[in-house]
């Protein structure tokens, strides 16, 4: 079923004023911006809440887009989601506090926003502190001086990610994800130009749809191989959530050897998926991460169905959730960097210290940062702990996001997300087709995640384009030269995170921590946090709806602390 210069059909109809396109020259300092985040880089100096407002368009005319996509699933019937549901649900019940905690959270990643959104609907005051000057951590995105937007990261909401869609729902903007044809779509590199589906029938029952895209598919794989696959998942299939953790000890590759897998699966199907779920190569990803995957997308209907945010995340996403959060009596401060977590003669922690000088304290604390920053910051009293000893083993993986815009519509894509199946590439869209606001008629901007990243994140900017470009001209051989013969270069943006989520590898399972650590009032939310959706938005979310679940449990006893830190100060 490949398919060639095609794209999608039926999903978009739309119109759009004049849009603004600068055309800088290539090459010169207005055409191309590189973003590097690391260390201590994601916490920050502490500004008014008002500071966050989204900023304005910068556009000749309002943009005025009308796109058909697809209907929204029928998610709220599985298991999962319900389940969530009514961890949601607990928090707007639970019995409203005589005196709300006040919780000072660092890291305004969408893990740092569940945990505030969910304490605020408990009844207490989170003080949300972010050390850059845009939402979202990982999620975060920035506007250009044509006001263009680029972003960390090609994010793709699936149904199989309950929490995500469930607090998209509380917060009513349902209607800001863009459903696409329920497909995985892949690159074919012994096809240069052609592309292979796996597309999952809509009348069909879980797990059946997904046994029939993959039978469907004979492009990929071939009868005999799908069959050893068949087999080699049989283990999985009965054994359940217990096989599943099991493997964490085994690499994507080495499981496959086990299990009498042929290589070729791996080549043809799990590089590109290992990619696209932890950035790394099979022969580095723990199958975990894969059979956790494989299990969502089999046992839900529309667990492999996916989605795109309709704009910028921190306009479209995360700044309803701040909405929320300040209508409840919280607060969110931008630019709000943590220099030092200061401890009590307990051990306790006592403050957060700003970079401005500026003293956080509260009756909890809760570090909603990557594991990276957390292990930087860490206070030496804490450091020979088993709790945060074993955080040692966590480590980001590094990740580039590349945007380029190109001079014409580019014909040879789908308005959805592609598996690239290149060996520097992982997955990528043509964002002027897939998401509203990023709509153009004319030109085509393709974003791609650039991995594994580790040989390239100190590479420069060029280097990385170029190779981009190289890479583009085997998927669009009509279209794109690595010369630029062809399409030309507009600009582009590339933004590299040296440590991103944390890297699945095997055996570190056993190292993620629960979001209540062993110092009393300290807590941890994060993907890399103990729960099962790994490194995803989706753990990210329910990490915090579980951190924030323990701090309303633990309410008594952290209520006796702030009462007891008050009666200090009283004396003092």
């Amino acid at each position: 079923m490949a398919a060639s210069g095609y794209i999608s059909a039926a999903n978009l109809n739309c119109l759009l004023g004049a849009r603004h396109m600068s055309n800088p020259k290539l090459g010169s300092a207005d055409a191309r911006i590189s973003l590097s985040f690391g260390g201590s880089d994601s916490m920050g100096v502490n500004v008014r809440p008002a500071s966050i407002r989204a900023p304005k368009r910068n556009h000749f005319s309002p943009l005025r887009v009308v796109c058909v996509d697809y209907p929204r699933p029928e998610l709220e019937n599985t298991v999962n989601f319900v389940e969530a549901a009514y961890l949601s649900s607990t928090f707007r019940a639970s019995p409203r506090p005589l005196e709300p905690l006040k919780v000072v959270i660092a890291g305004a990643g969408l893990a740092g926003l569940s945990t505030a959104k969910y304490l605020a609907d408990a009844g207490h005051k989170p003080i949300l502190l972010e050390a850059r000057d845009v939402l979202g951590g990982k999620v975060a995105a920035w506007k250009d001086e044509d006001g263009d937007w680029y972003e960390t990261g090609l994010h793709i909401f699936f149904g199989a990610y309950p929490n995500v869609q469930n607090l998209f729902g509380e917060l009513g903007i349902n209607d800001r994800l863009q459903w696409k044809e329920h497909s995985m779509i892949f690159a074919m590199p012994n096809k240069p130009g052609e592309f292979s589906r796996f597309d999952f029938l809509e009348v069909l029952p879980s797990p059946l749809n997904g046994i029939w895209a993959i039978l469907r598919n004979n492009e990929m794989l071939t009868w005999p191989e799908k069959v050893k696959f068949a087999i080699g998942l049989l283990p999985a299939m009965l054994g359940g959530q217990a096989y599943v953790e099991a493997q964490d000890g085994l690499s994507v590759k080495e499981w496959m050897i086990k299990q009498g897998v042929p290589d070729r699966v791996t080549d043809e199907v799990f590089i590109a998926m290992s990619k696209a779920l932890n950035f790394i190569n099979p022969d580095e990803l723990s199958m975990q991460c894969i059979l956790i995957a494989l299990n969502r997308f089999l046992q839900e209907k529309h667990g492999s169905k996916m989605a795109f945010l309709d704009g910028n995340p921190p306009e479209r996403l995360c700044m309803p959730i701040v909405d929320h959060i300040q209508s409840l009596g919280g607060e969110v401060h931008l630019s709000s960097r943590i220099k030092k977590i200061e401890l009590n003669d307990d051990g306790t922690v006592k403050s957060f210290l700003l970079s401005n000088g500026k003293v956080m304290e509260g009756d909890a604390y809760v570090f909603a940062t990557p594991v990276d920053i957390l292990k930087l910051l860490l206070p030496d009293n804490w450091k020979g702990i088993p709790y945060f000893q074993r955080l040692d083993k966590l480590v980001g993986v590094p990740v580039i996001n590349v945007h380029i815009w190109f001079d014409r519509k580019l014909k040879n894509t789908y308005d959805h997300l592609l598996f690239s199946r290149s060996p520097l590439l992982s997955v990528y869209a043509d964002m002027s087709v897939t998401c509203k606001e990023y709509y153009d008629p004319n030109r085509s901007m393709l974003e791609l995640v650039f991995a594994p990243a580790e040989e390239w994140i100190s590479r420069s900017d060029e280097d990385i384009i170029a190779a981009t470009m190289s890479e583009l001209a085997k998927l669009f051989p009509d279209e794109i030269s690595a010369d630029q013969s062809k399409a030309k270069i507009l600009k582009y943006h590339v933004v590299k995170t040296p440590r991103s989520v944390y890297k699945t590898v095997p055996n570190c399972e056993p190292c993620r921590p629960i979001q209540r650590s062993p110092i009393e009032g300290f807590y941890l939310a994060g993907d890399y946090t103990k729960q099962k959706y790994l490194a995803s938005m989706e753990g990210a979310v329910l990490s915090g709806k579980l951190c924030a679940q323990a701090i309303v449990q633990d309410c008594e006893v952290l209520a006796g602390r702030g009462q007891k830190r008050m009666a200090q100060t009283s004396v003092v």
